[in-house]
């Protein structure tokens, strides 16, 4: 099963190399790494809610190497390209998107990349490929427009429910679908229901100059959402998936794995959720603390006392175990941020949170946090 990794503030941003290079438990190194300590046991002994044979050898593959995808988002469209009319403004950020398929830490430019990027917005994702083509246009995350999706799970039996679900889709959506993965037609679908456009809007956007009509954009897909809103999404997407298959397959139907992650690059929206009554989806975690364990200016390592500058004596807070002798700032002073991951990549139990089944984490443009109930 594939794993990922997701970083939003509206105020602190982070270097690339730091959280997805650094730490020994970072999404780069996950590609060799075999269920590491703090993700959650599907052990059926150990679990309140027993996961089959099938399950737990599926999402614990002992490889993620079909490939490795990170959109971070950047001002730079809005800073370099004229706005559509006198009357609108594009949003300040954008997603800037790579992807590859070879092992992140084989990829010079993907370390060159993350040596010098800092961003406030951040989605990665390594693919462990289940039924479809490795290669570069199946690698998530997934881009339309200022909205980005990535996905650990799969969409079960999606080869014969494929053709009913593009049935939902907007032209647009379905015409910006570049590759044959049910995470991309999750995405794609979940698309049509939040950004639908409405007659009063011009119908194209253009990122770039205007002869550059490849790369036109429907208006709608510019437009930010709330969290509300993305969440509604979320759900009719979720239960369009579920009444097809139920429609389609009947009583043969299979329960789905969709750990899915949403952001406009304003705010984010992602979900732990399995359709069965006792098996349990992936893994999924978030912290509100780990972006300061995970910043080369601030005290404390992400591995703590067996980081590069060995142990410390409590510089980067009471409980710090790692030492810095490089910071610049106290803890105190970063700003409000949220982490979303498949498993912790800090040394700090209590950091991490682990998003219970069939919940949904929701963070506003504030950078405030809830969780609730995911009822589909």
């Amino acid at each position: 099963m594939c794993r990922w990794f997701a970083y939003i503030s509206a105020t602190e941003p982070c270097l690339l190399e730091d959280v997805l290079v650094t730490p020994a438990h970072s999404l780069s190194k996950q590609v060799h790494e075999h269920y590491l300590p703090k993700l959650l046991s599907h052990n059926p002994s150990t679990n309140a809610e027993p996961t089959t044979e099938a399950e737990i050898t599926t999402r614990n593959r002992l490889f993620n190497v079909d490939g490795f995808g990170m959109a971070w988002y950047t001002p730079s469209i809005s800073t370099f390209s004229p706005s559509p009319s006198p009357s609108t403004t594009k949003p300040p950020l954008h997603p800037a998107l790579y992807r590859f398929i070879q092992p992140p830490l084989h990829d010079a430019n993907f370390r060159s990349i993350c040596a010098n990027t800092e961003t406030k917005v951040l989605f990665a994702h390594i693919r462990a490929a289940t039924s479809t083509a490795i290669t570069q246009t199946n690698n998530h995350p997934f881009v339309f427009g200022i909205h980005t999706i990535m996905h650990n799970g799969y969409i079960s039996d999606f080869t014969k429910i494929k053709r009913k679900m593009c049935e939902s889709m907007t032209q647009e959506a379905y015409a910006h679908i570049q590759g044959g993965t049910d995470t991309e037609h999750f995405a794609a679908l979940l698309i049509s229901f939040l950004c639908s456009p409405t007659p009063n809007d011009p119908h194209k956007l253009h990122n770039a100059t205007e002869s550059h009509v490849d790369i036109a954009i429907p208006q709608s897909w510019e437009i930010y959402h709330n969290t509300t809103e993305i969440l509604d999404a979320l759900k009719k997407t979720i239960a369009t998936i579920i009444a097809i298959q139920n429609e389609l397959l009947g009583a043969a139907a299979q329960p789905n794995d969709l750990n899915i992650a949403v952001t406009d690059g304003r705010s984010l929206v992602a979900c732990r959720f399995r359709n069965h009554p006792t098996e349990q989806p992936p893994s999924l975690y978030y912290s509100t603390t780990a972006g300061v364990t995970l910043n080369r200016q601030f005290p404390d390592h992400p591995d703590g006392g067996k980081g590069q500058n060995g142990p410390g004596r409590g510089n980067g807070g009471e409980d710090a175990e790692g030492r810095n002798p490089h910071a610049k700032r106290s803890a105190k002073e970063h700003g409000k941020h949220v982490i979303v991951a498949s498993e912790p990549s800090t040394y700090k139990d209590k950091e991490w949170i682990l998003i219970g089944k069939n919940r949904v984490l929701l963070v506003d443009e504030g950078g405030d946090v809830k969780v609730d109930s995911l009822m589909v």
